[in-house]
């Protein structure tokens, strides 16, 4: 019995190889995809210090102003092992709205430098 012949794979065109590599970096360079995407980056690196700044210096001294109380612990018992971590809840919020605040800022500053640019 003879061995088959191998089987090769097709031939792949090299046209669409480079196509596909054209529009792809049109797609990058056109649709500020790479911008967006140094902005998810930067965004991630700034919750980490928005989360830092909530809970190392603001959750202390809402804890002062309530005297004494830590506001991460603070929680309504409904039942063995059921709590409502309404703390925890405050500081996420708290956490939201800086970043709210902060990519409001942002943006507004972007826009007015893409508003001023187009004139």
């Amino acid at each position: 019995m003879q061995n088959p012949a191998p089987i090769s794979p097709p031939p792949v065109p090299v046209m669409a190889v480079v196509n596909n590599v054209v529009g792809f970096r049109h797609f990058l360079t056109k649709t500020n995809a790479i911008a967006l995407a140094i902005g998810v980056i930067i965004g991630g690196a700034a919750t980490g210090l928005i989360n830092s700044l909530v809970q190392n210096l603001i959750n202390p001294i809402i804890g002062v102003l309530l005297q004494n109380i830590d506001l991460a612990n603070v929680k309504i018992t409904l039942g063995p092992n059921n709590d409502l971590k309404i703390g925890a809840f405050i500081a996420s919020l708290i956490n939201f709205v800086i970043v709210m605040f902060v990519a409001y800022q942002l943006a507004h500053i972007f826009a007015k430098d893409l508003i001023e640019g187009k004139k």
